[in-house]
Formats: C-alpha cells, structure tokens, sequence
C-alpha cells in the first residue's frame, strides 16, 4: 500500500489481464464506456464545522489527506462507491444478503441465496457476486447476467475469484475439497444500481465420508459422485 501526492491531480490506474489483452489490439479495442468513483480514504468524522477560520476550513483536513494507491484487491478498493440519489431521498440503499453467512458440506447443493436492497426503488441493473475463492464452490445465477469470469485475488495467484451479475438470487454448490481440508472464503454482493454492498462468509466443510481420490477414480471410468 503507498500513498499519492495529493498537491496536484493525479490518474492511477491498473489494468487488469483483460484490458491489457485489448490495449495490445490497439487503442481502438480498448474503451472505457463505463467508471466508478469512490471515497475509501475520507474519514467524514474530521469535518469540522467549528474552525475558528470560517467554513472554507470545515473540511481542510479532508482535504489534506492522502489519498490510496491503486490495488487490484477487491478486499480493500472501490468499497465505497458514491452515488446519485433523488433529493427526496431520506435513508441510504442497504444491500442485505438474507440468512447472513452460510456453511454447506463439500460436494452439495444447489443452495439459493436471496439478495434485497433495503430502500431503493427502481433498481434495473441487479447485483455483481463474487466469490473470492472458487477452490470452495460455484456460483451461479438463477435470472440472468453476463456470465462467469475469473481473476486472481490476493497474493496467491493459485487461488482464483468466480464472478457473477444476477437479479436477487443466485446459486451455491460446494465442490469437493482436498481429504480433511476446511475452505473459508466470503462472497461480496454489490448492487449495481446503488454502489452499496454486503459481505458474508461461506465455509465449506470436509465430509470424511468423501475421499477425493475416490471421486477422481470414479470420474475417471465414467461415473459421478452423488449430491
């Protein structure tokens, strides 16, 4: 993590593997058509309304700060996302993935997971899903999106993030997991309407029952292992 010289305006960007790929065809294949904008680094609680210079000085320390260096780990960029809402409006959206975390044995499901946004209206884009760890599970949605991409995550380039968009629900089934291994990742819901988002963790748990070396030799003449 670094900071940036905040004295003069400054673009930091990091393309991912994607545009770099569509950068390389040429400027003509890589268009930005769409951007977000964040506020992570501002600490609202220094605005100060009694500075003893007047109102230009309420939010001077605001705006001294620094601000973050571009990442591309999802765990700490982009978290909050700013957004228009109508004048009238008197709470902020809350996304709520209902049921709160979940823990699921290896090698079951489907298991349907409900999203709702508290106070919103009019919500036409649904939500973008991500699991952080695709070595746990699948995710799928139930209503339509664009699809599954992956992108590694962390400092562990074996450890891969599955990716969807959805309309209030999607779809978890556990993969098998090594022999006497536990898989703890979480699963960030953003709504693409409102910017807002929730987080939960999803723990896959070992059945001793199941032995990956069975299921792969099974596999391997043609048979499945069962739900």
């Amino acid at each position: 993590m670094g900071y940036l010289d905040n004295s003069s305006i400054t673009v930091d960007a990091i393309i991912t593997k994607k545009g770099r790929e569509l950068l390389s065809k040429g400027s003509d294949n890589f268009v930005i058509t769409q951007f977000a904008l964040a506020d992570d680094e501002v600490d609202y609680r220094l605005w100060n309304p009694a500075h003893p210079s007047g109102t230009d000085y309420y939010g001077i320390i605001i705006e001294s700060m620094p601000l973050v260096e571009a990442t591309t780990d999802e765990n700490f960029m982009m978290k909050y996302k700013l957004l228009t809402l109508p004048k009238s409006t008197i709470r902020i959206p809350k996304v709520n993935v209902l049921g709160g975390d979940i823990t699921m044995p290896e090698n079951t499901g489907p298991q349907t997971v409900t999203i709702l946004t508290n106070y919103a209206v009019g919500q036409q884009l649904g939500y973008t899903v991500t699991l952080l760890n695709s070595d746990a599970a699948d995710i799928v949605s139930n209503s339509g999106g664009i699809g599954d991409t992956t992108d590694p995550v962390g400092a562990n380039e074996d450890r891969r993030s599955s990716t969807i968009t959805c309309f209030l629900t999607f779809q978890i089934t556990t993969k098998v997991l090594p022999d006497n291994t536990d898989i703890s990742t979480k699963i960030i819901v953003m709504s693409n309407d409102t910017g807002g988002r929730d987080e939960i963790n999803l723990t896959v748990t070992n059945d001793p029952n199941i032995s990956m070396a069975n299921v792969i030799g099974l596999a391997g003449q043609g048979y499945q292992q069962a739900p």
